[in-house]
């Protein structure tokens, strides 16, 4: 495969991912990842070391799968109203491939429309996919937010 041909192809997963999440299929979404996948968000954008510092996320198996649980129960307060969100994803690059694992950025747009009132969070969103057949499975999402040191508002739904 050329590296247009991979390109098109892990630029249509990541998009399938975007609506996945933007229409609550967070099933589909959980089963999108492999069993040792991790879903971060840092607070530092230049930090490197995601394991050892404070994160708005850092997401294992099991903690991605409360995040579901806790955005689909209805007793989360910053779950409700149920914010509706649209993203866009863009500017697709990709990094690496040693034949199993495709590592590749992109920007991300994300709008929210919450209690009247919308709001957006830009990130580079960096992936790390194992191949797995004919398509892949998230092995590691960094979304590293423009204004991550900034105030943020509560965010209660998956970027």
């Amino acid at each position: 495969m050329n590296e247009l041909q991979l390109l098109n192809q892990v630029t249509a997963f990541i998009w399938q991912e975007g609506d996945m999440l933007d229409h609550a299929e967070y099933q589909a979404w959980l089963d999108l990842w492999t069993e040792k996948g991790t879903y971060i968000i840092p607070i530092d954008p230049e930090e490197t070391d995601l394991e050892n510092t404070l994160n708005y996320a850092y997401d294992d198996h099991h903690m991605r799968s409360l995040r579901v649980r806790r955005l689909t129960s209805g007793e989360s307060i910053s779950t409700s109203p149920t914010p509706r969100t649209i993203r866009s994803q863009s500017r697709f690059r990709l990094l690496a491939d040693d034949g199993e694992v495709v590592t590749l950025r992109c920007a991300q747009e994300l709008c929210e429309f919450r209690k009247e009132t919308v709001r957006h969070y830009t990130a580079d969103v960096t992936y790390e996919l194992l191949r797995s057949g004919e398509s892949f499975r998230l092995q590691r999402k960094v979304i590293r937010l423009i204004n991550s040191t900034d105030t943020l508002t509560g965010i209660g739904y998956i970027l």
